[in-house]
């Protein structure tokens, strides 16, 4: 059990909650570990290269969501499936969002740890 590579960020969520920064943790690790180009279209990778990706997403998705992706090889494959189902959360979030955002005033709130709370939550 010592070999288990603890987990960097937090694994995604099956209730979509947490796609947005999940999507972004990913893209950033696969940056450091210069993979990022494995889970892009019109891809040539090596299998090693494929192998590491797919163990990477495999360990950073929720235990519902692996068995989706236990037959899959192609690093893709499960990043395209994945953005299909939950990218519909830009065009929900996002938005709300950038008005929470733009709202946010520092006079609205009696403490500066209110204010840090709603700023966070954001």
């Amino acid at each position: 059990m010592a070999n288990i590579e603890n987990r960097k960020f937090i694994a995604l969520d099956i209730s979509e909650k947490n796609y947005l920064s999940w999507i972004l943790d990913v893209k950033l690790h696969l940056s450091v570990k210069k993979l990022r180009h494995t889970i892009d279209k019109e891809n040539a990778v090596s299998n090693e290269e494929r192998v590491t990706t797919l163990i990477l997403l495999r360990h950073y998705i929720d235990d519902n969501l692996k068995y989706e992706y236990l037959t899959v090889e192609n690093p893709l494959e499960p990043r395209e499936n994945l953005n299909y189902m939950f990218e519909h959360l830009k065009v929900v979030i996002l938005p709300k969002a950038l008005n929470d955002w733009s709202q946010l005033r520092f006079q609205d709130f009696k403490t500066v740890s209110e204010y840090n709370f709603m700023l966070f939550k954001i």
